[in-house]
């Protein structure tokens, strides 16, 4: 922690810039419990007022959005979600989960039972209460043989649901789960009246209920007078637009056609930075961009392939080039400096044209060419960062042809479908959660078709372990395996990049997701 002191002071001196101080603390592994706070260029944190029309300016949108929350890929819907509904449990900016509809759990000593007791006298927007039977139904749907969720794969350890009395419901699990609390505040799982069928009009429990809403291009709500937080939904009225390009969102900012945005153009961050009229945000947590090989499409079912490009990337030149300095080199595998359990004793992959041709030729092939699909849809920056990949590739003998795809219908028609693809992915607060979501055999948002016997051996072990240095053990050789075995090519460690007017005031903001948890349309307000 003197090493941090440290860092700190030279920041506020100018000794080290802002950008420096974040890569090294990163590089130091700290916790997000510590770290997001230190890492905000933070408006004052002046006592809320109520009233006024938020209007945000995000990227990625879909007109194929449809409501539903077990159907959620994309920023645009997963705010608006979190702005019409809510959790049983939510994750506070110190990485922590906190009651949200319910008010308290508990857990056996083995936890493999969970009990919730819900807060009584919460109203859905249409005037239902809210009481167990909707919880077991908005989550049960994810558990269905034709569930198409993504949380389908959180759930299996679930092997009951019941309700105990009207506000009361226990998990039983098939075996332990340490972090249970943590998945129930998967977006996913937002809550919805029992027998909901037309999830276009999001109803939910949250702060504003919903006016208008058209898929892809813009949402609006107003203020719900019976919100159950009476410290959150300071603004009247909420309007998102869908702004897919970050020159369009940044101009939108700048003459007041919007009052924040996502995803700022990295190139130009550093005119918000100086602006008199705007604010910088800057989070740093677990977002991350890949590039993803479909393990089960040749010729990436040769680990030497997938090795050899793993090895023929610069990663440190796109970071300065593409992300100007916003982000830390990943290591090829989804576990971030913030999170709990990350390995950092594993040696950082680097940029090795000698050893992308050993596997190449170890592969059986002494040049290929190869079709990486990449749209600044996949991540911002994708296709730059794509042209640079192309270039350092040459120098193995590799010969990469960008596909340029087009931003709409991107995770409908590339992601996951084509066999190599630019991918973003905001992390998750823990081990077991990004893991099961994305890394277990058979999980539906499982983007490299990747299968590893002993990876889920040792995951299942993992969340049953309540034992941390046991955990940790196991964590950390789960990194491993999918370091050196895995499909994924782990690009970057990125800080969200976000920015408002003056008006805006927030408190401490969380950094599990972009845009203070994606709820800061609950948790902002005017000045």
């Amino acid at each position: 922690m003197n090493q941090y002191k440290r860092l700190e002071e030279w920041m506020k001196s100018g000794r080290i810039t802002r950008r420096e101080f974040v890569a090294r603390v990163s590089a130091m592994g700290l916790t997000a419990a510590v770290a997001p706070s230190l890492l905000v260029k933070a408006a004052r944190a002046d006592a809320p007022k109520k009233g006024g029309r938020f209007r945000l300016g995000v990227q990625g949108g879909n007109t194929a959005d449809n409501g539903d929350p077990a159907l959620i890929t994309n920023t645009f819907m997963q705010v608006y979600n979190y702005t019409t509904r809510n959790n049983l449990v939510e994750v506070d900016h110190t990485m922590s989960p906190v009651p949200e509809l319910a008010e308290s759990w508990e857990s056996t000593p083995d936890a493999r039972k969970w009990v919730f007791k819900l807060r009584r006298g919460v109203e859905f927007h249409n005037g239902k209460t809210m009481d167990a039977e909707d919880v077991i139904w908005s989550i049960q749907r994810h558990r269905t043989e034709e569930s198409k969720s993504a949380a389908k794969a959180l759930l299996t350890s679930i092997k009951e649901i019941k309700a105990e009395d009207k506000y009361t419901l226990s998990f039983e699990l098939k075996s332990g789960s340490a972090d249970f609390p943590f998945l129930m505040s998967d977006y996913h799982l937002t809550i919805c009246p029992a027998g909901t069928t037309d999830f276009m009009l999001n109803i939910g429990t949250g702060a504003y209920q919903q006016v208008s809403f058209e898929p892809g291009v813009r949402s609006y709500a107003k203020k719900n007078p019976n919100y159950f937080k009476p410290d959150r939904g300071h603004f009247d009225e909420i309007e998102m637009i869908h702004l897919p390009d970050a020159n369009t969102r940044t101009t939108a900012l700048q003459t007041d056609q919007v009052d924040a945005i996502n995803r700022c153009e990295k190139k130009t961050f550093h005119f918000i930075e100086k602006s008199p009229k705007l604010q910088a945000i800057i989070t740093n947590g677990m977002k991350h961009y890949t590039f993803a090989m479909l393990c089960d499409r040749e010729p990436f079912t040769d680990n030497n392939v997938r090795l050899a490009m793993k090895h023929s990337i610069n990663r440190e030149q796109i970071i300065k080039q593409v992300m100007r300095g916003y982000a830390v080199p990943g290591n090829d595998h989804p576990i971030s400096p913030v999170n709990r359990y990350y390995n950092g004793d594993l040696p950082q992959r680097t940029y090795d044209p000698d050893k992308a041709k050993f596997y190449l030729k170890k592969a059986g092939l002494s040049q290929r060419r190869f079709d990486l699909s990449v749209s600044d849809e996949g991540f911002p920056g994708a296709v730059d960062a794509g042209m640079i990949y192309k270039e350092n590739a040459k120098r193995a003998g590799i010969e990469i042809n960008l596909v340029r795809e087009a931003a709409d219908g991107y995770w409908n028609d590339v992601w996951m479908k084509k066999p190599w693809c630019a991918v973003y992915w905001g992390g998750r607060p823990t081990e077991d959660w990004m893991f099961t979501t994305t890394y277990a055999s058979g999980a539906p948002w499982n983007d490299t078709h990747w299968k590893n016997d002993r990876f889920d051996e040792l995951l299942v072990r993992a969340r049953a372990e309540l034992d941390s240095a046991k955990r940790r053990e196991m964590y950390y050789e789960m990194q491993q395996l999918v370091r050196d075995d895995g499909g994924v090519i782990v690009l970057a460690f990125v800080q969200d990049l976000q920015a408002a007017n003056k008006k805006i005031r927030y408190g401490k903001l969380a950094a599990n997701w972009e845009l203070d948890g994606w709820k800061c349309c609950e948790r902002w307000w005017f000045a």
